[in-house]
C-alpha cells in the first residue's frame, strides 16, 4: 500500500511539473515557444489554458491527499526501525567516574 501511494505521488508529481511549464503566464513558458497561440494549437482547443489551470489545481490537491492519506498509512503501522548500534547503546553501561573528594584541611 505504501509503495502504491509512494509512486502515484511520484507520477502526479511528474505531471504537475510538466502542467507547470507548460502553462503561459503573461507570455511566459514553454508554450510560448510552440507559437503565438502557444498550448490552444497544440491541443487544438479554444479554452486549453482552462484545462491546464484546472488539472494544475486537480493534480496538486491529489498530492496533498495522497501525502496525508500515506501520512496517516504510516503511523497506523508503528513500526520502528533502529539499528543494530541503536539498540547495542540503549543495553551498554556506562561506567561512572566516583565524585571527586576534596582533601582534609
Amino acid at each position: 500500500m505504501f509503495t502504491l501511494l509512494i509512486s502515484l505521488i511520484v507520477i502526479f508529481t511528474a505531471l504537475l511539473v510538466v502542467l507547470i511549464l507548460v502553462q503561459n503566464p503573461k507570455g511566459g513558458g514553454i508554450s510560448g515557444e510552440f507559437s503565438s497561440s502557444g498550448a490552444t494549437q497544440m491541443f487544438g482547443v479554444q479554452k486549453t489554458g482552462d484545462l491546464v489551470e484546472q488539472l494544475t489545481w486537480g493534480f496538486s490537491i491529489a498530492i496533498l491527499v495522497l501525502v496525508l492519506v500515506t501520512n496517516f498509512t504510516l503511523s497506523d503501522t508503528k513500526e520502528t526501525s533502529t539499528s543494530v548500534n541503536v539498540e547495542k547503546a540503549a543495553t551498554k553501561t556506562v561506567p561512572v567516574a566516583p565524585a571527586p573528594v576534596a582533601p582534609k584541611q
